[in-house]
């Protein structure tokens, strides 16, 4: 396997312009679904009631779902990065490189375990670029974005969890183990109380139907990825997963800033 092979020249324009079309579709069916629960938990309100609190909920839900698309796929980026760095030293490994090559063999075999470190703080940068200049989500609170971003970790890990049974288990435990790490600092760190551990779990429990929606979204657009021919098995699935994910972040940009959902809903 070469590192060519991460590129696949069959998924032509024409392809790339279906799967997006697909992950719009997907972006709709969840923004429905996401409406169809508010309207059954705002049941029992009266009318004018029942109104404000639809729209409220239904847009603070969906820009969740988006923030945690964001999440996951800035947590997503780096973890692939370091699968495929990790596999190019696999390809170059026991031979003699100089230069950049030998540059960058020598800083994988002492220094590993801080490239995932740098790695993760990128993503986080990343993560904050998207939210707060590329897609700009403002409804949601910063307690919200923090519980969401907590759940795109979790996502991820789910994702590598599976990653890890069907395909190569030293590829993915690293990063798995890292992000891991990372979710129990956030909710056990030195100066917490009970309490705050409660509220935490709370508000992520919460939270789990939009986890599960996005997992479905991500998970079926993944399977026809791979089925049709548009994500190769052979560069490590990650990096299918990752490609998805893009597509699934070309929609939520394409969505947020059409303001197409204020015609289903009107803000309020």
């Amino acid at each position: 396997m070469t590192i060519e092979a991460y590129i696949n020249p069959d998924f032509t324009l024409i392809k790339k312009l279906i799967f997006f079309l697909l992950a719009l579709v997907g972006i709709i069916i969840c923004d429905f679904l996401i409406l169809g629960g508010t309207e059954i938990v705002t049941s029992s309100r009266d009318r004018e009631e029942r109104k404000t609190l639809i729209s409220e909920r239904f847009h603070n839900s969906v820009q969740l779902l988006y923030e945690m698309i964001i999440s996951a796929t800035s947590v997503m980026s780096f973890a692939c990065a370091y699968v495929v760095l990790n596999h190019v030293y696999s390809l170059i490994q026991g031979t003699t490189q100089t230069g950049f090559l030998g540059q960058f063999m020598y800083i994988w075999e002492n220094w590993k375990d801080f490239v995932l470190l740098l790695l993760i703080c990128l993503s986080c940068v990343l993560n904050t670029i998207l939210d707060k200049l590329i897609i700009p989500l403002k409804r949601i609170s910063r307690d919200d974005i923090a519980c969401v971003r907590m759940l795109g970790m979790f996502y991820v890990i789910i994702i590598l969890m599976f990653l890890n049974v069907i395909g190569d288990e030293s590829e993915y435990s690293p990063v798995m183990m890292y992000y891991l790490g990372l979710m129990i600092g956030r909710f056990v760190y030195f100066d917490a109380s009970f309490k705050d551990f409660l509220h935490a779990m709370r508000n992520i429990f919460m939270k789990l139907p939009l986890l599960m929606l996005g997992l479905t979204l991500s998970g079926l657009l993944c399977f026809f990825g791979f089925e049709a021919g548009y994500l190769l098995e052979r560069n490590y699935y990650i990096v299918g997963a990752f490609y998805t994910h893009l597509f699934l972040l070309a929609a939520v940009f394409v969505f947020h800033h059409s303001h197409i959902l204020y015609l289903v809903i009107k803000k309020r």
